[in-house]
């Protein structure tokens, strides 16, 4: 016999009422509530992903480039400047996040709604330009990766790096959580990688902390610390940013944005600060190895990788070939994403996602398939990376400091000066190396 409020069922079959009641949620629960519901841990996982999704391009094959070859050249003389745009890439992201849980649009979005029509669509070019840039070390470093782990020429490797970026972006398509996983994944690769390359090879503690002391070594060490900065505070994921947190989940008022603004700012430690430590740890293991040795020609990728085989051991070679080739889908995947949020938001249409993927890449391909150094182009898009961030930047501080957009989460004063002083220093160091470039 069926008792009130128990679990069995009726003569029909069916669940009593109580027992349904049980298994649905309450209809007046937010998105927020349903999810802090499940528990404290599991909402506190459930909170963090979109800054992982961003931190992937700051670790992505440009990183690799620039990283490895100021190691070489400098030794540890340039970790103060990876430390400096880790710095600034936790202020910008979590000002891009923000965004999004404050007015539910995004960055691009906005620059629409509040900037000129002619602002508007310059500023949705250069983005363009500079996603070619973004895809240049992204589908050559995955590139040389399959090159140097299966030995695939590098126009098919490039090719192939395009499909497996499909495939993981299609992982959006159903539902934001398992992109997020499997990004989170490809950058745990990379940490675990660069974690086993640090531990065999070692570094010099003194010399580790002198590069702690901002100083730089004559004009071509400022040249690699521009390109250091555009391969860390990377343009695209300051407009994807703020498109991963407009709708993730729906605050129905403002306790809710800012507890989910709470959440942001740690998603954002956590992310960016992982991607500081492989970035560091890129320059600390190429110092220790290659110029504490003497190589300090090592500017190259593949040079890299045979130096890590020859000195160390295969071990070492392929954890960093292994590193580099989930860097370059990872960011590859992330930075189509960006491409659809930037058009979308900039000018309201999208095209579809394969014409506009073989656009981007076309750049790529061709430095593969004509046979240019692979490795040099890496650090000069990362150069032409460097000078797009205002571009991003600008818009950014000019409407998160407006109350009419950002209503209570409004920028506080301190934040908007930090952020206009980070600009400044951007746009200070590129013109420092126009003039040494071009005029000096």
């Amino acid at each position: 016999m069926s008792h009130p409020g128990s679990g069995s069922t009726g003569s029909d079959g069916s669940l009593p009422i109580s027992s349904i009641a049980q298994t649905l949620p309450a209809p007046d629960l937010s998105p927020l509530e349903t999810l802090r519901s499940r528990g404290r841990m599991r909402s506190a996982i459930g909170l963090l992903g979109p800054a992982f999704v961003a931190a992937i391009a700051y670790v992505d094959p440009g990183n690799f480039a620039t990283n490895i070859a100021g190691g070489a050249k400098y030794g540890y003389l340039l970790l103060w400047v990876i430390l400096a745009a880790n710095l600034m890439g936790m202020l910008i992201q979590n000002l891009s996040g923000k965004v999004g849980i404050a007015t539910g649009s995004n960055l691009a979005e906005l620059c629409r709604e509040h900037f000129p029509r002619a602002v508007s669509r310059g500023l949705w070019v250069q983005a363009e330009l500079i996603a070619m840039a973004t895809d240049l070390a992204e589908f050559i470093g995955a590139a040389i990766a399959l090159n140097l782990l299966f030995g695939v020429p590098l126009f098919p490797a490039g090719l192939i790096t395009g499909v497996v970026a499909f495939g993981i972006l299609g992982l959006q398509g159903r539902g934001y959580r398992r992109f997020e996983l499997a990004i989170g994944g490809m950058l745990a690769v990379i940490l675990l990688g660069f974690l086993y390359d640090t531990l065999a090879i070692g570094a010099d503690a003194k010399g580790v902390l002198e590069g702690f002391v901002p100083h730089f070594d004559g004009a071509d060490s400022i040249l690699l610390a521009t390109a250091i900065l555009g391969a860390t505070v990377m343009p695209h994921v300051i407009y994807l940013h703020s498109a991963l947190t407009q709708d993730r989940i729906a605050p129905r008022n403002l306790a809710e944005r800012r507890w989910l603004l709470r959440w942001q700012r740690i998603d954002v430690f956590i992310a960016m600060g992982i991607a500081g430590l492989v970035n560091m740890a890129m320059l600390i293991v190429a110092a220790s190895l290659f110029h504490d040795a003497g190589l300090t020609n090592i500017t190259s990728i593949e040079a890299a990788y045979a130096g890590f085989k020859d000195l160390v051991g295969p071990g070492a070679a392929l954890a960093f070939a292994l590193a580099l080739l989930a860097s370059g889908f990872a960011s590859s995947s992330v930075g189509t994403y960006a491409g659809q949020v930037v058009m979308q938001g900039f000018i309201a249409r999208t095209i579809p996602i394969v014409a506009r993927r073989l656009i981007t890449m076309t750049p790529a391909l061709i430095v593969l398939a004509v046979g240019l150094n692979p490795s040099r182009a890496l650090v000069l898009s990362q150069v032409v990376l460097s000078f797009g961030i205002p571009f991003a930047l600008v818009p950014l501080i000019l409407l998160t400091r407006r109350r009419e957009v950002m209503g209570a989460l409004v920028n506080r004063p301190i934040t908007t000066v930090a952020a206009t002083v980070v600009v400044a220093m951007i746009i200070a160091l590129n013109a420092f190396l126009i003039l040494d470039t071009f005029v000096i």
